[in-house]
């Protein structure tokens, strides 16, 4: 079993220490494992957003392949309140981002979506086998996770982890999917 600070701390300098060209080829791995994804009723994608400083997956080459091949499908991205750790959820507009203090890409426009989210893909550090995942600590996506019936899709530069993740909280919420720059897991 594995705990989420220890998975936490690894995964952080395991990304740090990507050379740059690798980074490049596991993001363009992980955009063919997008492109194999079942879109047939998906009418909108909630994505998160990069943390470039993070080294977060670079979900703006997802956002650009829907854009060009499913262009029916409604990308939304979200706006963060620090107060109470929510999120608002916004049409995307590669215009209307800027970074906030804690270096997340945001729309500024009040304009909120309104519609069913089909799919959320969501960031995380590590995910086990049984679908939990390790992500920043705030629980920012758990609770918006478990206020919607949607399908669930991490999206991760590593591969499962071979441990369970042994800290699981009551208020965690499973993924359905996760992929990775090899596969994508069916969990």
């Amino acid at each position: 079993m594995a705990e989420k600070s220890t998975l936490r701390k690894q995964a952080l300098a395991q990304r740090k220490a990507l050379p740059d060209d690798e980074f490049l080829v596991m993001n363009q791995l992980l955009l063919a494992q997008f492109k194999t994804l079942d879109f047939t009723d998906i009418t909108s994608i909630h994505v998160f957003l990069p943390i470039v400083k993070k080294r977060e997956p670079d979900t703006y080459l997802m956002i650009d392949w829907l854009q060009e091949n499913r262009p029916h499908i409604h990308i939304v991205v979200s706006r963060a309140n620090f107060e109470d750790h929510s999120m608002s959820h916004h049409p995307f507009s590669k215009e209307d981002l800027k970074v906030n203090s804690y270096h997340i890409p945001e729309p500024q426009t009040t304009v909120l979506f309104e519609g069913k989210i089909d799919m959320v893909l969501v960031p995380l550090l590590a995910f086990d086998k049984r679908g939990y995942r390790v992500g920043y600590g705030k629980g920012f996506y758990d609770r918006f996770l478990s206020g919607i019936e949607t399908l669930k899709v991490g999206v991760s530069l590593f591969e499962v982890e071979k441990e369970a993740i042994s800290d699981v909280h009551e208020d965690d919420v499973r993924l359905d999917l996760c992929i990775t720059p090899m596969q994508v897991y069916r969990l």
